[in-house]
């Protein structure tokens, strides 16, 4: 080991182009300075530059690891040139590990390793060095530093530091097919011979897979290896250092390969026929089988689709798939009937959904199987006719009238006579009744359309052998309208007509409504009633679209006149039987402008000036009030004053006649004016306090001597009469009265001078239509009336 150890360190004889050659020929690591000039200051002497002598240079010592001697491990020795053998020089030692790991001697300079080394643990260590005067104790030489390496032996076997690994590979892989690279770390040191070096193998697992020394790819060494034979492999793993050599140390794993599946392996049915018994009450839709067949692929690769093949049974029946058992669910497309047919046949195939295409040689993937199904017979409810009934009857038929009748046969072989009744649960009313043997539907009360127009109900049909066994349709009834309400307008209209109207102008549009539910081309037409078309003044016209028009006969119209005109109108349907009605409608005779405008269609405006604004309106008003005032206040200054009249002012009749604002009602009005005042005048003295008007105080007048019949008063009356009645532009005599109409019974006639004319022919009153349109009224009411053609049809 010396000689070993001195052979490796005269490889690193040269540093800094110096040589270093050992002091004496010994197998020990010396390390000894060539002469190199350097300029360092010397010691207590003037700082000058001169060439100096370095006693010693080094480069690095080696020891072995894991050193196991009884003795400490030689590692080398350090000497100076200045050292003469005589003990005058010390050297010491500092730095990693100095005095715990490695010690000196002082005086020769031996550098030995004190305990055993691990590379592995720190490869090298760093010390400086150090000559010193024994006695002055002062550095003969500067410090210097030097490396011991620690030099390794193969004390490391190779990890797997990821295993134990986890790898898969599909199934029927060919030879060669990759599978998974490992790889091992050796903590020895590379650098230095093999004790690094690593070769893979494989202990267990062969001959299914390969190794590659190297590397440690695994690959596959089989070919056509098959999951359904074997699934999971474990292989055992080596790598061991020195090259593989005898000596090395080694290491193992363990690899887990788990081969994939592929689609390899069709399905196939366990039996060719599957047998099936099903009751025929079965419903619709429901599962009554399954098959299965078995594919030994996993996942996707063993989906499974199944079809009915074409014939007997294919419109029938029909095949989904189950998705978590992949079993074929056979279920049923129609009623089974144990009557019709009491088994079936037909073939079922199986195949899979997700094709390989490198086993498409193997064969197809798919297989056939023969299902059997045997129809069970069942004890079944009776069976309806139709699925829903639809019936129709008139309102107000007679109790117990037929209607319509339903019906329900019992079809098992052993047939059994079938009852029936309403199912009163569900439907609380009692309108209809059946008969439990025949099943025909009466009425049981009278229908109202316009009450309930439709009735839904229920029938149960029962088999007399089980009556458990039921069946239940429904049943639809439409109460028919009879035509029983009249037509008639169908909302109230507003109706009204300008003075200015001319003839054929429709003034309003009428439709009309019937409470009946009228049918598909219901009709209704409009008339005018008998007796109204004799009147001139409007007419019906029927569009004849279930509407009609109310249209003018007359050029122009006059509120003073007539203010409401009254039009019966006639609305007829046309249903069975046929039913009309007479409704009356009020037409208003407006005031309008020139375009048929309605100004007002109140009755005082005809009396109003044409054209006046509404502040003049109140004017005139203002102004007549105060000339009522004034005649008022100057009537009671005239009552204070006495003349010297024919008839003083108590006794004088006009002033009775002047306080009454409208005619009075004659002998029959007891509150009017005594008329007979006029003809007896001693009634002047007893009666002096109107009776219409109730004073405020109660005056008594003075007494006076009753008067005689006074013939000079009535010849004055009578004369002045006589002078008013041929003077038609004097005012009437009795002018502050107003009369509205004339009165009944009144002895006296009319007081009034506009009809107590002694000529009966008519007066020409034309000349007002040239006074202007403030005139246009007077001239409408004194003029003569335009004529109208009594020819147009009503």
């Amino acid at each position: 080991m010396l000689t070993r150890n001195c052979l490796s360190l005269l490889l690193w004889v040269l540093f800094d182009g110096g040589l270093l050659t050992p002091l004496h020929p010994q197998p020990q690591q010396t390390l000894e300075a060539e002469p190199r000039e350097n300029v360092v200051p010397v010691p207590g002497r003037r700082s000058s530059a001169q060439r100096v002598k370095r006693g010693w240079v080094w480069n690095q010592f080696f020891v072995l690891e894991e050193y196991m001697g009884s003795e400490p491990q030689y590692v080398g020795k350090l000497h100076s040139d200045l050292d003469k053998g005589v003990g005058t020089v010390k050297y010491t030692l500092s730095g990693d590990g100095a005095g715990t790991v490695f010690t000196i001697d002082e005086t020769t300079g031996d550098i030995h390793a004190i305990r055993s080394l691990d590379r592995e643990e720190k490869p090298f260590y760093t010390l400086r060095a150090q000559a010193v005067d024994v006695d002055t104790k002062k550095p003969l030489e500067p410090e210097s530093e030097f490396i011991i390496k620690v030099q390794d032996i193969n004390d490391n076997e190779p990890k797997f530091l990821d295993g134990p690994y986890v790898a898969s590979v599909p199934e029927m892989s060919p030879v060669g097919a990759y599978v998974l690279q490992v790889k091992a770390t050796d903590a020895d040191d590379p650098t230095y011979g093999n004790s690094a070096r690593v070769v893979y193998s494989i202990l267990q697992g062969q001959p299914y897979f390969s190794i590659d020394p190297k590397t440690g790819v695994i690959r596959t060494a089989l070919p056509n290896m098959d999951r359904e034979v074997k699934e999971q492999y474990q292989v055992l793993i080596q790598a061991k250092d020195m090259g593989g050599q005898l000596g090395g140390l080694a290491g193992t794993t363990t690899v887990n390969i788990t081969l994939t599946d592929v689609n390899d392996n069709p399905p196939r049915f366990p039996k060719s026929i599957f047998h099936l018994k099903v009751p025929e009450s079965s419903h619709v839709g429901s599962a009554i089988g399954r098959i299965r067949a078995v594919d030994p692929d996993f996942g996707k690769n063993a989906e499974i689709e199944y079809n009915i093949v074409p014939g007997d049974g294919g419109n029938l029946f029909e095949i989904t798939t189950d998705e978590n058992t992949q079993e074929g669910v056979i279920k049923l497309k129609k009623p089974l009937d144990f009557e019709t047919k009491k088994a079936y046949t037909f073939k079922v195939e199986a195949s899979n959904l997700h094709l390989d295409h490198r086993f498409h040689s193997v064969g197809p993937f798919k297989d056939t199987a023969t299902v059997k199904i045997n129809v069970l017979d069942m004890d079944e409810p009776p069976v309806f006719s139709k699925p829903m009934y639809t019936m129709e009857v008139y309102e107000d038929t007679p109790v117990g009238t037929i209607i319509g009748a339903v019906t329900a046969q019992d079809l098992d072989a052993g047939s059994s006579s079938v009852r029936y009744f309403i199912d009163w649960k569900n439907d609380g009313n009692s309108y209809f009744t059946i008969d439990a043997t025949e099943g025909t539907i009466a009425t049981n009360e009278l229908l109202d359309r316009e009450s309930t127009a439709q009735y839904n109900f229920s029938i149960i049909a029962s088999k007399v052998s089980n009556p458990l066994l039921t069946s239940k349709v429904n049943v639809i009834i439409n109460v028919l309208d009879v035509n029983e309400f009249p037509p008639e307008i169908s909302v109230p209209y507003e109706t009204s007509v300008c003075e200015n109207a001319k003839p054929g102008q429709v003034i309003q549009t009428i439709t009309a409504a019937d409470k009946d539910l009228s049918p598909a081309g219901q009709r209704f037409s409009f008339r005018l009633s008998p007796e109204a078309s004799n009147k001139p003044n409007f007419t019906v016209h029927d569009y004849r679209n279930n509407t009609a028009g109310i249209e003018t006969r007359r050029n122009g119209y006059s509120r003073r006149q007539q203010e409401l005109h009254f039009l019966p109108v006639v609305i007829e349907d046309s249903s069975y039987p046929v039913q009309s009605s007479t409704n009356t409608m009020t037409i208003r005779v407006c005031r309008c402008d020139a375009d048929g405008t309605i100004l007002s269609c109140n009755v005082e405006a005809v009396f109003l000036p044409v054209g006046l604004s509404t502040g003049a309106l109140i004017a005139i008003l203002l102004c007549i009030v105060i000339l009522l005032v004034i005649v008022v206040l100057y009537v009671a200054l005239r009552r204070q004053k006495k003349k010297d009249t024919l008839m003083t002012s108590k006794e004088d009749i006009r002033d009775n006649v002047i306080h009454y604002d409208d005619e009075g009602g004659g002998e029959e009005d007891t509150q009017a004016f005594d008329i007979g005042a006029l003809r007896n005048p001693k009634v002047i003295e007893d009666n002096k306090i109107r009776r219409d008007i109730k004073p405020d105080t109660l005056r008594f007048p003075r007494q006076r001597p009753p008067a005689e019949d006074n013939t000079d008063i009535r010849d004055f009356i009578n004369q002045r009469l006589r002078e008013n009645d041929v003077d038609p532009t004097a005012p009437p005599y009795d002018s502050l009265a107003t009369y509205a109409y004339e009165g009944n019974g009144s002895v006296a006639e009319s007081l009034s001078s506009i009809d107590s004319l002694t000529t009966e022919a008519d007066q020409d009153y034309d000349y007002l239509s040239d006074w202007g349109p403030r005139f246009k009224i007077l001239a409408d009411m004194f003029g003569e009336e335009e004529s109208y053609n009594p020819d147009k049809v009503t």
